[in-house]
């Protein structure tokens, strides 16, 4: 029965835009145009700048977090996948938590859970659309005028429900994947690409372009005796020989860890011989525990800075020495004319910031290692949550085993013995999921990776996802019997 919390999102439910699921079979070539469309609509709007703003004398509040939110500042993705990560993981969070009372075996309430989290997603867009205008992300609210403010306000609320029905088109079932995966991965690859080979000249003293391969060429042929390699091993904040190596061997690893399994031996109940196994990954949860830490930093880091920031209207002589345990800044230009950032320097915002780059990981190591500490522990609570709430706990996937007719050999076919042997190995691969994502995230970020290393590793698990994704299609493109034992009906 729906519980009293759905109950009251359904008139918005009702009225809300919705894709419908195809009513036949998708082909893989018709899934494949319709990624490639929802791509390609993503990428106009990041390159449409919003009407109205001014960011010569604005703060970007989400300076650190734009790649794994998928946004563009001053353009109609400014908001990113930001509210839908957030809606989904409230609403996770709710379930898992037994706060919310619904049954996600019955057709009505899962259907109502997905519109309440839709609906929970365009109200948080009007929230941040808000909270953006009001905290000076677009300029000062004094300069910027009820008029800018309004036609702001209705830009990014009519490109935040796009941005919802694109990633509701292919979970539906007409693309592949998720809007979510492939904003992401589309902008950390796209990162990836300008720190590499960008021909822009960066403001440092050797004058070398900003792309580190540009940049190798340019030490390698030129005649300056003045520079070498070694000037370009290590550049500060700039990418360097140093993230090229890092963004590389995390990349091998991610994908090794992916493809390691703990294979647990099967047999089916009625048929002699027939005999099967159920992998389990070393990374058990992927990289789920990685965006959903980094969505709850995400609203703490743009929170805090609104609260406690150099501009805040809450500062003065009585309430310094609480919003300085909140947090402190420092403001810094992007060097460009979409305004400056703020950089945590104290407080608990500082401590949930990662190292960039080697130089502050020697200049703090107290901080980097609090940090990490901190991060891990979230990464491995809240993958022990999305176990709980996805169907991956050992209850649910032992009764999925006798559901599908199988059992382990040389045991009684029963859920709670089938739960008991998955409970040796489960618990443990959530532990260490956490922690070595963790690890490789933080490596990534102090050792100055082509991007942060939380998109980095977001970005290898979507591509190794995509991988096996399209392989199962285009195996049951070839075999349509085998779409049940794929996953894919």
């Amino acid at each position: 029965m729906t519980g009293r919390f759905l109950k009251f999102f359904s008139p918005f439910v009702r009225i809300m835009p919705e894709i419908k699921q195809p009513q036949r079979e998708v082909s893989f070539k018709e899934k494949f145009v319709w990624t490639a469309l929802v791509l390609i609509i993503y990428l106009i709007m990041s390159n449409i700048p919003l009407y109205g703003v001014k960011l010569e004398d604005s703060t970007d509040y989400l300076y650190w977090l734009r790649v794994i939110l998928a946004s563009q500042r001053g353009t109609l993705t400014e908001l990113g996948i930001g509210p839908i990560v957030t809606a989904g993981l409230i609403m996770q969070l709710l379930l898992g938590s037994k706060l919310i009372n619904v049954n996600m075996s019955d057709p009505y309430d899962r259907a109502m859970f997905t519109g309440a989290q839709k609906v929970m997603s365009i109200f948080l867009t009007m929230f941040n659309c808000i909270a953006y205008i009001s905290g000076g992300a677009f300029g000062p609210t004094s300069e910027l005028g009820i008029e800018n403010a309004a036609y702001i306000f209705l830009q990014l609320m009519f490109s935040g429900v796009i941005i919802i029905l694109l990633d509701e088109l292919l979970q539906k079932g007409w693309g592949l994947g998720s809007g979510v995966s492939l904003f992401i991965a589309a902008g950390v690859a796209g990162q990836i690409f300008w720190n590499s080979f960008s021909f822009i000249e960066a403001p440092d003293a050797d004058r070398l372009p900003r792309g580190v391969i540009i940049a190798f060429f340019a030490v390698l042929f030129d005649n300056n005796p003045s520079t070498g390699l070694e000037d370009i091993f290590l550049r500060g904040q700039l990418p360097s020989l140093l993230g090229v190596i890092t963004t590389v061997i995390i990349f091998v690893i991610v994908i090794w860890f992916e493809s390691t399994r703990i294979e647990i031996p099967l047999q089916y109940r009625g048929y002699k011989g027939f005999k099967g196994k159920y992998p389990m990954k070393l990374l058990y949860v992927s990289n789920i525990p990685v965006i959903l830490v980094n969505a709850l930093y995400a609203n703490f880091l743009f929170f805090g800075q609104l609260i406690a920031g150099p501009n805040s209207t809450l500062r003065n002589s009585d309430t310094n020495f609480w919003l300085d345990l909140i947090g402190t800044f420092e403001s810094h230009s992007t060097g460009e004319s979409t305004g400056g950032y703020l950089q945590p320097t104290g407080g608990l915002m500082y401590l949930i910031s990662p190292p960039q780059g080697i130089d502050q990981l020697i200049a703090d190591p107290l901080r980097a290692v609090i940090y990490l500490i901190i991060f891990i522990a979230l990464c491995i609570t809240l993958g022990k949550v999305w176990v709980d709430v996805s169907g991956l706990d050992p209850k649910s996937i032992a009764q999925q085993i006798l559901d599908s007719g199988m059992q382990i050999p040389g045991f009684r076919s029963s859920a709670k013995v089938i739960e008991k042997i998955l409970k040796r190995y489960i618990p443990t691969l959530v532990i260490l999921n956490g922690i070595i994502i963790a690890l490789l995230s933080f490596l990534a970020d102090s050792l100055g990776a082509l991007t942060s290393g939380t998109g980095l590793l977001i970005a290898i698990g979507i591509i190794h996802q995509y991988m096996e994704t399209i392989s199962k299609e285009v195996a049951a493109q070839q075999y349509p019997s085998m779409r049940g034992m794929l996953g894919l009906d």
